[in-house]
């Protein structure tokens, strides 16, 4: 449920405007995104809706975005942001409390686009309830990228792309500061309910990840029923995504890490999740990825500066712990021979470890250490830091590969659709009617043309060959493969030592906590 006004911004790269006004005035499911029809096969209409256009002209909103991109030879590449949606979402006691109406929304959903998106296409539609039933009635506002005249110049404007005529519309963190503050102040001018949009509300779910656990959710909600109505208990009744299990598993160890080289080794010890810093930035790499996930995209709380501060809160809360004289014994060799003593049967003077920690993870632990020939603390460090390099190495080559196959198959794309639609724009240099004809084959003209400007931005005089790009893609494909296994190899070894390390250190660590508590 939607808590107090929100502000949600999707960018569209289809170039079929028409889908836009299609999804707000036509019923649709929630969950495929598929039109719904009725028993003739015909759209059915939202049972309730108020829709107005702006700067259209005497244009429909689709042909308005297309003459615009026309006339100033824009959106011609598959990759352009065609169009820009923003939904303003109103708490569900407005309606109640406040008097929020449909008719109200639409009036202030009316103002905010003249107030913030002047000179450009709109579509502002307004529904009386969300994908949630919860009631709230919300705005959406549907921009085409391209501004179509001028307009005048106002403080949050930074760049000329900002108000000159013909330039596309670019919704950066500024703009969507900007655009919450004008949200805040609406809904105070109409006395609306409304929270602090600039301060981070939590974990950060984006649009993709929404969808996927509603989706997971139901499939999960199908299969308990089966199980239900078969007389068996359902294990799970919540569906977790992958990025919802890794806030999880990243908010359990951040509980009780004192440091950050503990936080470290525990998500990886404990989950397999690997952490880095990268330019003040941390970012995770749960067990089954090679990419790292960034901590914006997940939560404010697992962002470095905020990582730091529960860690050092941590700290002051742990007990008390005496300081460890320097001239001590190596730690991987005091195992060693507690274990023998033990192995020894003169395990009574070490009853205590017995009682505090489990003796089977010390003795594979040793184990381990014993078969790497690592028993003592100095070269298991220097192993760790040798995996710790080849782990980030063998993972940066993985990365450029991927971004290098990424590159070969955007070319063979754009190859193909040069010399599929080769034809068809010759065709259009001699159609009688040029603009019926670049209308009828619309896509096809634009594909051909997004691949010219590619080739061109590339320095691309040749048409690729299409055997050669595939053998090319073939020897990254080989080599990633390659790489990858070194970078599983370095990381399930990196995991093991780590984890003995960890087990090396919080064995001495409870061991003088025990020690401090008996004083």
């Amino acid at each position: 449920m939607n808590c107090m006004a929100t502000l949600k911004h999707i960018a569209s790269k289809n170039s079929d405007y028409s889908a836009a006004e299609a999804y707000l005035i036509y019923q649709h499911d929630e969950f495929t995104g598929k039109q719904l029809l009725d028993e003739q096969g015909r759209p059915m209409l939202r049972e309730s809706y108020i829709l107005d256009t702006l700067e259209c002209g005497d244009f429909p909103f689709a042909t308005a975005c297309l003459l615009a991109n026309r006339k100033y030879n824009k959106n011609n590449h598959p990759d352009d942001i065609k169009s820009h949606q923003y939904i303003i979402s109103f708490d569900p006691r407005d309606a109640v409390e406040n008097g929020l109406t449909m008719e109200k929304a639409q009036a202030l959903g009316l103002n905010f686009c003249k107030d913030n998106f002047p000179g450009h296409p709109a579509i502002v539609c307004t529904h009386p309830d969300g994908h949630n039933h919860s009631g709230n009635i919300h705005v959406h506002i549907v921009i085409g990228s391209v501004r179509t005249r001028e307009v005048e110049r106002k403080p949050y404007m930074q760049k000329p792309r900002d108000w000159r005529e013909g330039m596309k519309h670019s919704s950066t963190a500024q703009t969507m500061r900007h655009l919450r503050v004008e949200v805040m102040e609406m809904c105070q001018n109409a006395k609306l309910r409304q929270i602090n949009l600039l301060e981070a509300q939590g974990d950060r779910i984006s649009e993709q990840e929404y969808w996927a656990r509603r989706r997971g959710q139901q499939r999960l909600d199908h299969a308990n029923a089966r199980l239900i109505a078969e007389g068996h208990q359902p294990k799970q009744t919540v569906y977790q995504t992958e990025l919802e299990t890794l806030r999880r598993q990243i908010d359990s160890v951040l509980k009780k890490a004192t440091t950050f080289e503990e936080f470290s080794a525990l998500l990886m010890q404990e989950h397999g999740v690997a952490v880095k810093e990268s330019r003040g930035r941390l970012s995770y790499c749960p067990p089954n990825r090679v990419k790292f996930i960034t901590a914006k995209k997940l939560s404010k709380k697992f962002e470095k500066e905020q990582v730091l501060t529960k860690l050092s809160q941590n700290i002051r809360l742990a007990p008390t712990i005496q300081p460890i004289a320097t001239d001590k014994p190596d730690k991987i060799q005091r195992l060693v021979d507690i274990q023998a003593k033990l192995k020894q049967g003169k395990g009574i003077g070490y009853e205590r470890w017995a009682k505090k920690y489990n003796l089977k993870a010390m003795s594979q632990t040793l184990i381990l250490l014993q078969e790497k020939g690592l028993l003592d603390e100095d070269a298991l460090n220097q192993r760790v830091a040798e995996l710790d390099t080849k782990f980030n190495e063998s993972l940066a080559v993985v990365k450029d590969l991927e971004t290098r196959m990424a590159e070969n198959k955007k070319l063979r794309s754009h190859a193909a659709a040069y010399q599929q639609y080769r034809p068809i724009a010759q065709k259009l240099q001699t159609a009688k009617f040029p603009a019926a004809f670049e209308e009828q084959h619309r896509a096809e003209l634009t594909a051909y043309r997004a691949a010219a400007v590619y080739f061109k931005a590339n320095n691309i005089t040749k048409l690729p060959s299409p055997n050669k790009l595939e053998a090319e893609y073939c020897v990254l494909a080989s080599e990633k493969a390659q790489f990858y296994e070194q970078y599983k190899d370095a990381k399930t070894e990196l995991l093991k030592l780590k984890d003995a390390k960890q087990n090396v250190a919080l064995f001495f660590r409870e061991d003088e906590r025990t020690q401090h508590h008996e004083r």
